[in-house]
């Protein structure tokens, strides 16, 4: 009987599947790595036909490949991406340029500033329940108007990239309510849809999606998307969501007050909330499931941090073990790093500074520092910034019962200890941390009914807790508080340079 359920995540630097039973049990996973485009300073870019959906190719026909499972096994299927992404497609949908990428692409600051010229700090509050950041798609569909006339003119559709491939395999143009809630100032949050009238105006004869919540049925797999993936034609698919939303459901965070950390490329956190508590400095957006809310914040380089390190300063460590060497060296480094200290804005910052021209900074440096002095540091940089947005949380009033940390770096039991003692929290780190694709899996068992919303909890598991250790508090407050003056203190040189 065909009862396995497919998850496949699209991210920043790789792609992910998993075939998975009804119980939440992995038969299968693949991964498929990938770089990103940075054609000019500020600007960060991936290709949709070449990268995303060959992708989600590669990765089905290696799931399915009769070893032992095949199309013919799979009940249903929902794919989560990077986003939110803005990708013009024309009147037949194919691309018609590279993908924008998420808040890291920092390229539409001044449309940010003029629509904040046009509808005022206030207004635009009142409409989106968030201000305009470089996380906003509203100001980078500016920036396509403006810079590229040529490509804006055979637009006929502007999507995502989790919706682009969900159109591929299903040749419906589908949105899921939380990424949609970034298209601002198109979207309307208090009645989970689009403004038409401000659409119609800002866009012109280009269409959106129709929108849909993340755990509703979007379509079926095309004859076509069959022939190409292997998948059975008729096959069930999700609507799927935004990477770091599929995320917090892998981990279980679905309830009011559950936070998720995902410590990936960038740190993305997700609280669920039953009531809004907008906020200039992070995001209020819809959640995965009818009638939440998720509020919502992200750093722009975390993950991606320890990576460029790895590449640009640790190249005589073998690849294979580099990380490790690198945690294991950074561990024996006292906290506070031999007073050195971190700003780790290195492609701006997000939440909750909103500084698109931010950039990082390492302050305090001796002759008697190494590297792994340097390391740790990065590492707490990131501690440091996490603190600065539960903070930014706790003071709009939200209600934040458990911390769930989920992502490629809860594999380093020392970055998780260097967060709790930062920010001054109990981690629950879940026995399964597969990622996003995980709860990919879980949304089309919700689709294909195979699975309850109650079930979640056995595919989770039990969870693991990384408390604070009292020791290090002084140490990281001083530093902490150092932290947030040197930026301010150091903003208009690093704006100037």
């Amino acid at each position: 009987m065909s009862d396995l359920l497919l998850g496949i995540d699209v991210g920043t630097y790789s792609s992910k599947g998993v075939l998975v039973t009804p119980a939440g049990q992995i038969l299968k996973s693949h991964v498929v790595p990938h770089g990103i485009d940075m054609p000019q300073p500020g600007h960060v870019e991936q290709d949709a036909d070449n990268v995303w959906w060959q992708d989600v190719v590669q990765i089905i026909r290696e799931l399915l490949n009769g070893e032992p499972y095949s199309g013919a096994d799979v009940a249903g299927i929902a794919v989560s991406a990077i986003g939110p992404c803005l990708l013009a497609l024309d009147e037949h949908g194919r691309p018609l340029r590279p993908g924008i990428l998420y808040g890291v692409d920092t390229r539409a600051h001044a449309e940010v500033a003029e629509l904040e010229r046009e509808y005022g700090e206030a207004g635009i509050l009142e409409r989106s329940l968030m201000s305009f950041t470089s996380q906003a798609i509203g100001p980078k569909i500016r920036w396509l108007q403006r810079h590229e006339g040529s490509v804006w003119q055979q637009t006929r559709t502007l999507t995502t990239a989790s919706s682009y491939l969900a159109f591929r395999l299903t040749g419906e143009h589908v949105m899921d309510r939380h990424t949609a809630s970034h298209y601002m100032p198109l979207y309307d949050p208090r009645k989970h849809g689009w403004n038409e009238a401000l659409a119609d105006e800002f866009l012109g004869n280009v269409r959106l999606p129709r929108l849909g919540w993340s755990d509703s049925p979007l379509g079926t797999v095309t004859s076509r998307a069959a022939a190409q993936t292997g998948l059975r034609e008729g096959t069930p698919v999700a609507v799927g969501a935004v990477d770091a939303l599929s995320e917090a459901i892998s981990v279980g965070a679905v309830r009011s007050g559950d936070l998720m950390i995902m410590y990936g490329s960038t740190t993305f956190f997700i609280l669920v909330q039953d009531v809004p508590t907008p906020d200039t400095r992070v995001w209020t957006v819809s959640g995965a499931f009818e009638g939440q809310y998720n509020l919502a914040a992200g750093m722009s380089t975390t993950g991606s941090l320890t990576r460029w390190f790895r590449d640009e300063f640790a190249r005589d460590l073998p690849e294979e073990r580099a990380y490790d060497e690198l945690f294991q060296a950074a561990q024996n480094i006292p906290p506070g790093a031999g007073g050195l200290l971190v700003l780790p804005y290195f492609s701006g910052e997000r939440t909750p500074i909103n500084d698109t021209k931010a950039k990082g900074i390492i302050a305090g440096l001796t002759l008697s520092h190494s590297r792994e002095h340097v390391f740790r540091a990065v590492l707490e940089s990131v501690g440091f910034g996490i603190r600065h947005n539960l903070e930014t949380f706790r003071a709009l009033g939200a209600d934040i019962k458990r911390v769930i940390a989920v992502g490629g770096g809860t594999k380093s039991q020392t970055w998780l200890q260097i967060v709790s003692d930062i920010a001054g929290v109990t981690q629950l780190v879940p026995a399964k941390t597969i990622g996003a694709s995980y709860g990919d899996a879980f949304l089309a068992g919700l689709v294909t009914g195979n699975v309850t919303r109650d079930a979640l909890m056995h595919w989770v598991g039990e969870a693991q807790e990384v408390t604070p250790n009292p020791t290090t508090t002084e140490v990281y407050d001083h530093q902490y508080q150092a932290y947030r003056q040197l930026y301010l203190q150091t903003r208009s040189v690093i704006h100037s340079l």
